[in-house]
């Protein structure tokens, strides 16, 4: 038989005092617009999307003793973990249920959500490729979801019980409430590229995509005096090298304003020669902000261009 393990008076203390700082109270890895597993992720969505981001949130990555420290105070060994009016709920899988389920709104005091099933196409080609997949699986079913930062993911898996149900071609998709509310009018496509075959989806809530901005056009905007945020990705000393007045770094100050940023400010980041800067802008593009650009080229064709 082994001992519980204590937890310090100091630590004990700060947790409680976390926990009674706001009504809703969610202990994760990372930070909800940037976190760093997939539970922590899924349980902050959630949370997003019933509270709009007010809801307190502890990130255990920065503090070891709080880290070990929660699971000790609650007895419960995993994170995320979330407390609603200093009462202890539970984990993702947990909160997970409870969300599909319209019980999660019910304890924030909301509105039971619409469980309608969204309208959905698959392609003839998709069905029947998907179709052939879940023929080898008796009894199984398509799971569809899309995450909070707006990544599609497709799974084959037994019915659970809370999940949302579209008939679509002669199949079952399903899927959670999260998910049913981002698919309306989804469309699943099957494609064949260089890089190989499979399902391609289409939503038409997605955020839009990064879109390219040339030098030149860069140039011409700033000189007509358009409120572009211009972002400089490179390192430090490439910046020192080759600088550019106009823009500021991604440092972590930059980093911050980015988190509140307004979803339609124009930004427009730049690298050395424009790879790195597009997969930054993909990030913030799945954090929901709408106006991002990417500097084709880079610095060195803006360095031409000027």
């Amino acid at each position: 038989m082994t001992n519980k393990p204590e937890l310090a008076p100091d630590t004990r203390a700060a947790i409680e005092q976390q926990i009674q700082s706001a009504d809703v109270v969610l202990f994760m890895k990372g930070s909800p617009k940037m976190p760093q597993c997939g539970f922590s992720a899924r349980t902050a969505g959630m949370l997003d999307t019933l509270l709009d981001g007010q809801y307190a949130a502890y990130n255990v990555l920065e503090d070891e003793a709080l880290r070990e420290g929660i699971k000790v105070f609650s007895d419960w060994p995993t994170i995320p973990q979330l407390y609603i009016k200093g009462e202890f709920v539970g984990g993702c899988d947990i909160v997970t249920e409870m969300y599909n389920a319209g019980e999660l709104h019910e304890m924030l005091g909301l509105e039971v959500p619409d469980r309608t099933p969204p309208e959905i196409t698959i392609t003839p080609k998709a069905a029947e490729q998907i179709q052939a997949f879940l023929a080898q699986y008796p009894g199984q079913y398509l799971h569809f979801s899309v995450t909070s930062d707006w990544d599609a993911r497709f799974e084959v898996g037994p019915r659970g019980g809370h999940e949302i149900a579209s008939e679509v071609e002669g199949m079952t998709v399903l899927m959670d409430l999260a998910t049913a509310q981002k698919a309306k009018g989804a469309t699943i496509d099957w494609v064949e590229t260089m890089q190989g075959a499979g399902l391609k989806l289409d939503l038409p809530g997605a955020p839009p995509a990064v879109a390219s901005m040339t030098a030149s056009e860069l140039k011409d905007r700033l000189a007509k005096g358009e409120d572009l945020w211009v972002i400089d990705t490179r390192p430090e000393p490439d910046r020192v090298a080759k600088p550019v007045a106009f823009s500021e770094p991604l440092d972590a100050d930059t980093m911050a304003k980015l988190k509140e940023a307004n979803p339609d400010q124009a930004i427009v980041f730049m690298c050395h020669v424009g790879i790195t800067s597009q997969k930054i802008a993909e990030h913030y593009r799945k954090q929901g902000l709408r106006k991002l650009f990417n500097l084709e080229g880079g610095v060195e064709a803006l360095m031409q261009a000027m």
